[in-house]
């Protein structure tokens, strides 16, 4: 098998690439009607198969940023109005806005809207989820306890800096929904738990200390 990690599939308006390094097949893609993406099919991606308005709302569908386009008649992708972080259930935290992740590497542009973030504590590819809270046996359920101090505006960039051995500070304005969908917390500033030990998830509690948690891989 090929060392690639991110492929590009030529359409003749617009392109589309998949990143393998961010990819942990939540499978919007493949189960989206239509014949752009056919699993089994070489390639499995087919821009043409498709209006570029729905190439494009295909590829921003996928939670991990893995998957991108570029849109050689129209714009380039626009960060969602707001910043909101969704708190999967026994998995990641799914984050999209106008994100700027520290240490992100330049060739990822889709975490710049889009990005699974680890919290289990395991993934070989810190700070992205690589669905190791899956072989970890991570369990989770996704509440949310506190509120939050509310926000007076929206939207603007949302900074995510993976601490060293520590967790995920964010600044800037965002919304937190637990598991079940419910908007739970609002703020502009927060510690995310990543050693997945906190007593307070998503929350830092401080329980990466005591565990010895490393972001070490």
């Amino acid at each position: 098998m090929s060392d690639k990690k991110v492929f590009n599939f030529p359409g003749g308006e617009i392109d589309v690439q998949w990143d393998g390094r961010l990819c942990i097949h939540i499978g919007e893609c493949g189960n989206a009607k239509g014949d752009l993406f056919v699993g089994g099919r070489e390639p499995w991606c087919v821009p043409d198969q498709a209006g570029t308005a729905e190439v494009r709302e295909i590829c921003e569908r996928c939670p991990s940023g893995a998957l991108t386009y570029t849109d050689k008649t129209g714009a380039p992708e626009q960060a969602e109005v707001e910043n909101t972080l969704t708190v999967a259930y026994s998995g990641p935290l799914f984050v999209q806005g106008r994100l700027s992740i520290e240490g992100a590497s330049t060739d990822m542009p889709g975490v710049g809207f889009r990005a699974a973030l680890c919290r289990c504590g395991q993934s070989k590819y810190k700070p992205f989820c690589d669905n190791s809270h899956l072989s970890a046996g991570f369990e989770d359920y996704g509440a949310v306890g506190e509120r939050g101090p509310g926000l007076e505006t929206s939207g603007g960039t949302l900074s995510i800096k993976p601490l060293p051995d520590g967790p995920l500070l964010v600044d800037g304005s965002l919304s937190i929904r637990a598991a079940s969908g419910r908007l739970a917390w609002e703020g502009t500033h927060a510690a995310l738990c990543r050693c997945g030990a906190s007593k307070n998830k998503p929350f830092c509690d401080g329980s990466h200390k005591s565990i010895g948690f490393t972001t070490e891989t």
